[in-house]
This record gives structure tokens, C-alpha cells and sequence, in this order.
């Protein structure tokens, strides 16, 4: 889970919400400046599923199917296809925790 796109989803802004810490173990909240309280380990965590399940349905869905891609290897079709699935790349990087 990145706890930073858990408290993005939630509307917090990192270094102005929420400072976060790597010691090499994984990052940790190291301090909370926001107002707001401050959310649970287990609504982080809820947040940053919704995200996740969104953002993997969205990038998915503007992928080229199955079915272009064989066309796409059949009918020497393959930089075309290269560029689809980089706009969608670019578009939807992938996260890493």
C-alpha cells in the first residue's frame, strides 16, 4: 500500500498535510500538520484500495484488447500498437509503493 496516494485520495496534500519518513523499513507518517484529524492506518488503507481499483480499471480499459494486439502481431501492426499503449502508459504510469 503507498500510504502517500491513501492520503492523496483522501484530499490531503503531502509536505503541507502530512510529512512521510523512510527509514528503510517502509515509509511511515512522520508528522501531521493538518487541521483535519488525522485518518486511521485503516482508512488510509481504504482509501488507497478505492484508488487502486479505479485507477487499474481505467487503465485497463484504454488498453488495446486482446484481439488488437493479435491483429497487431499478424498484420505487422506493432508500433502502431506501441503508441497506443504508450499514450495509456503515460497516461496512467504505473504507482510504485
Amino acid at each position: 500500500m503507498s500510504i502517500a496516494r491513501g492520503l492523496k485520495n483522501l484530499g490531503f496534500i503531502p509536505e503541507r498535510d502530512f510529512i512521510l519518513r523512510d527509514d528503510g523499513d517502509g515509509a511511515y507518517m512522520s508528522e501531521w500538520l493538518s487541521a483535519s484529524p488525522r485518518p486511521t492506518i485503516a482508512d488510509i488503507e481504504v482509501s488507497y484500495a478505492a484508488w487502486e481499483s479505479d485507477y487499474a480499471r481505467k487503465r485497463l480499459a484504454e488498453y488495446p484488447s486482446i484481439e488488437e494486439c493479435v491483429h497487431a502481431m499478424l498484420d505487422d501492426g506493432l508500433v502502431e500498437l506501441q503508441k497506443k499503449r504508450a499514450v495509456v502508459k503515460a497516461k496512467y504510469p504505473k504507482v510504485v509503493s
